[in-house]
């Protein structure tokens, strides 16, 4: 079971996003709620996947030829969460009108925990080996996928980790690596089978490929147009990634 967080952690942890929920919900489009909400396409789907890989479950399904552009809806459970958030509403307009101290809130919201990192996985510890001046991490994710992060002992420590702790591994795109076909996985890694869901171009450099896990959760990774050329690479295609344990950075609820 998750850990319980505080109010204040929701409210001030970037609304925007979670509003976009009720966006799609109203507009089916994924082009449309992006506009209603002030945000870029792109930007609008990096919430997303976000969203969708901070859940238990999936909380927007994509579906092709929707309105716009970008069809997309709410799940049972996106519905669920888009309900809290309005609940949540109401109680932050409550919390202003009680707080005496407007700085109270600001100081709160600067505590809360805001990443670089373009990867953020829910999971569970479902593992924890000492090794050496380290601490082997196991962590359950969704549908059954299996990672590991490498942190020091005194981290698991100060993070209070034990079986069961309800954690997010933080992984920078940049750090996870494509396997083509022929590619041999260092076995000392993390390596994961994944499906190519997107493939965003840029005018020079490493492309952004948007990579969806078996349980629903999305990968950004980052490859040079040569090795997807190479590799025939295209939206479907069926890959691996590796990322080394060691790169895994873990938080907790604050």
């Amino acid at each position: 079971m998750p850990l319980p967080v505080p109010l204040t952690h929701h409210i001030t942890c970037r609304p925007q996003r979670v509003a976009l929920l009720q966006h799609i919900a109203e507009q089916g489009s994924i082009t449309r709620a992006a506009k209603a909400a002030g945000m870029s396409y792109k930007a609008a789907w990096d919430a997303i996947d976000e969203l969708n890989n901070l859940a238990s479950s999936p909380l927007v399904e994509r579906s092709t030829g929707g309105r716009g552009g970008g069809g997309a809806r709410l799940s049972a459970e996106g519905e669920r969460v888009l309900r809290l958030y309005q609940r949540l509403q109401a109680l932050q307009a409550q919390l202003l009108e009680a707080t005496d101290d407007v700085s109270d809130l600001d100081l709160l919201g600067r505590l809360m925990l805001r990443t670089s990192a373009r990867n953020q996985l829910q999971g569970q510890v479902s593992d924890l080996h000492r090794v050496g001046w380290h601490d082997r991490v196991g962590l359950a994710l969704s549908g059954g996928l299996q990672i590991q992060a490498l942190i020091t002992h005194d981290s698991t420590e100060r993070l209070g980790l034990t079986l069961g702790t309800t954690v997010v591994a933080l992984l920078k795109a940049g750090w996870v690596r494509l396997l083509g076909h022929s590619d041999q996985a260092d076995q000392q890694h993390n390596c994961l089978q994944v499906t190519v869901d997107a493939l965003l171009t840029g005018t020079d450099g490493p492309h952004e490929v948007r990579l969806a896990l078996g349980n629903g959760q999305i990968l950004c990774a980052f490859a040079e147009p040569a090795w997807l050329a190479e590799h025939q690479v295209t939206v479907g295609s069926a890959l691996r990634v590796q990322f080394s344990a060691a790169d895994v950075v873990i938080g907790i609820p604050a």
